[in-house]
């Protein structure tokens, strides 16, 4: 009979407590209330960069991050600003802004939190958000309605903020209308002499909300004219792009608006592998300016789209959380610039 013989728990395994900030004062040599100016990156007092230092590298030293429960204690609500993730694929431009827009938060020492409520939509959504308690509440598309602003501000979020085409009631407003886009790219057109232009539509869920804007901004860019307009619905995908291709000729188009770059491209393709010339017969423009578009040959006319700057929404933010009693702020924040390359 073999015995295992009884090892005793090694030291190491017991559990250790967590640093503090009394930890890290002591380490750097500096006061706790040093420690909180400097973590906190409060800005009203000022702290030679020397000390910062210090600070910064006890706290790495010792593993010690401060208490985002006991921070929200002290200031009397959280610093969570929520962002429900979109319901449809982010592209490059959504996500540079998202980048921009959490690093400007966090300069201010916001915690931005993207959250998936899957499945739920306008004001059951809203529900679902409270439910974390943030101060701030960042709504991109047109789905909220009073109501679920009346739920997240009795939640206690002190800034509802809608990025959408209309205003709700109650919420901060960033107006962005997709119409600007489409008239841009229509008048463009027109302008190169295209009269029969057709307009990409995507299938995609959760599009519609910018497609139909881009849309009828094509038609009311030559509303009047001798143009005409042509509604083309798509899917990204090659096989349906290939196929819209197949029929190009029989649709007797001289122009496309693609909706955005991606679909241009996409499009693009699929009309230069059946043979259709571009800009020669099919001139083709695209919207958002993707790096990628003037990679192509033909190099793509775009629309360069101009989105809200993280600074300034960070400001909106936080002006927000300080006054909650203030009156619903709006602003027109998208801006679209005709780009004219190669394949129009």
């Amino acid at each position: 009979m073999v015995q295992i013989p009884k090892t005793p728990a090694a030291a190491s395994c017991a559990p250790r407590s967590a640093p503090t900030s009394t930890d890290v004062a002591r380490l750097a040599g500096v006061s706790r209330a040093t420690v909180s100016y400097v973590l906190n990156n409060t800005s009203a007092v000022r702290i030679s960069e020397p000390t910062r230092r210090r600070v910064h590298e006890a706290a790495r030293e010792l593993g010690y991050v401060p208490h985002a429960a006991a921070r929200s204690l002290r200031a009397g609500h959280s610093r969570m600003v929520l962002m429900p993730a979109p319901a449809i694929p982010a592209g490059p431009l959504y996500s540079r802004f998202l980048s921009e827009l959490q690093k400007a938060l966090g300069h201010l020492d916001y915690t931005v939190v993207q959250y998936g409520s899957v499945g739920l939509r306008g004001d059951e959504a809203a529900r679902a958000w409270a439910e974390l308690r943030p101060v701030a509440v960042l709504v991109p598309g047109a789905d909220l309605g009073p109501q679920g602003v009346a739920v997240l501000r009795r939640s206690g979020a002190r800034a509802v903020v809608t990025l959408g085409p209309e205003p709700v009631e109650g919420a901060h407003a960033l107006l962005m209308d997709h119409r600007t886009v489409g008239r841009r790219a229509g008048r463009h057109l027109y302008d190169r002499g295209r009269r029969r232009i057709g307009v990409v539509v995507p299938e995609e869920a959760g599009l519609e909300a910018f497609a139909g804007p881009r849309l009828d901004g094509v038609r009311r860019a030559v509303h009047g004219t001798d143009a005409t307009v042509t509604e083309l619905p798509l899917a990204y995908d090659e096989r349906a792009a290939a196929a819209l291709a197949a029929r190009w000729r029989s649709l007797r188009l001289d122009a496309v608006f693609a909706y955005n770059d991606e679909y241009a491209m996409l499009l693009m393709r699929a009309l230069q592998d059946e043979g259709v010339a571009i800009p020669e017969e099919t001139a083709v423009i695209g919207a958002d300016d993707l790096m990628l578009g003037r990679l192509l040959r033909p190099r793509l006319s775009t629309v360069r789209i101009r989105l809200p700057s993280g600074p300034r929404l960070a400001e909106l933010v936080d002006r927000a959380v300080r006054d909650p009693a203030a009156a619903p702020e709006r602003h027109k924040v998208l801006g679209a610039t005709l780009v004219h390359r190669d394949s129009s």
